[in-house]
């Protein structure tokens, strides 16, 4: 039978120095220590084998010699990982609504933020490369806690310049990116703001993060969100800066790298897979959309929503054909676990070895912890 993978894609934006690389290195390097490799459910394995070396390497630099990954230059990576499941019994596979789940993570070159391109093909480039992350739902917007350290009781002057380089970014391509000055229907629409190493600020959490960006550059991300808004059909299902999550690679200190002590890597796949499925289900509800971009923010729900809450049905044919069948009743079933009924399901997943509810399940879950530990803050839109 053909193999259906469900692709979930996240962007992730920051200048340069904000620890973007080091968080992919990070996050997959860690997949790949024993701790994860004995107790996990799935494995996730880097489908090209070069990024697989590339980003171990850089982890165990950072593990065993305490030396960070050298610091990439325009160097636009989109990396791809697949997530398999390691239940591959005939019966667990053929009641699987989809074979595996491959997140596709954009890393999108802070120079191309921070300062004008050089000549007519690197602006090109820069275009093709942000047209290649259209099919994220989530974008990660970084906040570097090394700069906000250094600039202790001006916090704004960095913050404003920050914004101010993705608001023009955004700005200086948006003819390119619009086909005849029309807006996108496929686009991000859950941005979030993100405090990379956040190990820094051991005292920050995420609604003091909130409350220090509202504070200081409120103004500013409001004039992003519109800068946003204006690329995007039917602007009112869009987050702008109203998501917050802490991330931190590992503990630095002098002579050493503590990988174990990561904050919010954890997050990477549910914000991926779920949160957006969370939000799009709930905008659907809630909200008037034109067909198209309804079609787009469920596209893929059913399927979703039948491995949350078990449906043991094998959906026909190839995956692409069936993304777009969408089955209201089960898709809201699926919004709408949480608290003790979630962790029922989940524990009901494991018990009976559904290892793709039980993953899925749990990723809810990890969300709602990390809620609940000030990690991960929601909009309540």
């Amino acid at each position: 039978m053909q193999s259906r993978v469900l692709e979930q894609h996240i962007a992730v934006f920051g200048e340069s120095g904000s620890g973007k690389t080091v968080l992919v290195s990070s996050f997959y390097g860690a997949t790949l220590e024993p701790q994860f490799l004995n107790n996990s459910l799935f494995d996730v394995v880097a489908d090209d084998r070069s990024q697989h070396t590339f980003l171990h390497q850089n982890y165990l630099g950072m593990r065993n010699r305490a030396q960070p990954p050298a610091p990439t230059r325009f160097a636009a990576k989109s990396y791809s990982f697949s997530v398999k499941l390691r239940d591959n019994s005939e019966a667990a596979v053929k009641s699987r609504p989809f074979d595996a789940l491959r997140l596709v993570w954009h890393d999108y070159p802070g120079e191309w933020f921070e300062q004008d391109v050089d000549g007519e093909e690197e602006a090109q480039r820069r275009v093709d490369t942000f047209r290649s992350l259209l099919s994220s739902d989530v974008a990660l917007l970084l906040v570097d806690a090394r700069k906000l350290l250094d600039h202790a009781g001006e916090e704004e002057r960095y913050l404003k310049s920050l914004i101010a380089n993705f608001h023009t970014g955004l700005l200086s391509i948006k003819d390119e990116l619009l086909v005849d000055g029309k807006p996108l229907v496929e686009f991000p629409r859950i941005w979030m703001m993100a405090l990379s190493k956040a190990d820094l600020m051991p005292d920050m959490d995420t609604f003091k993060f909130r409350d220090l960006l509202t504070e200081k550059v409120g103004g500013d991300l409001d004039q992003l969100a519109r800068v946003i808004a204006g690329l995007v059909e039917a602007s009112d299902a869009l987050s702008v800066a109203e998501d917050f999550v802490l991330l931190s690679s590992a503990k630095f200190e002098p002579g050493e790298i503590k990988v174990a002590e990561r904050v919010g890597l954890n997050l990477i796949l549910p914000l991926a897979a779920i949160l957006p499925f969370e939000r799009h289900v709930r905008w659907n509800q809630t909200m008037q959309l034109p067909g198209k971009v309804a079609e787009n923010l469920l596209s893929g729900a059913s399927t979703l929503a039948a491995a949350l809450v078990a449906r043991k049905t094998r959906l026909p044919g190839p995956l692409g054909k069936v993304l777009n069948l969408v089955n209201p009743a089960l898709v809201n079933a699926a919004a709408k676990l949480a608290g003790d009924k979630l962790r029922e399901m989940n524990a009901q997943a494991l018990a009976r070895q559904d290892h793709l509810a039980a993953v899925l399940t749990g990723c809810r879950i990890d969300l709602d912890r990390a809620e609940q530990d000030n990690v991960l803050y929601r909009s309540l839109k």
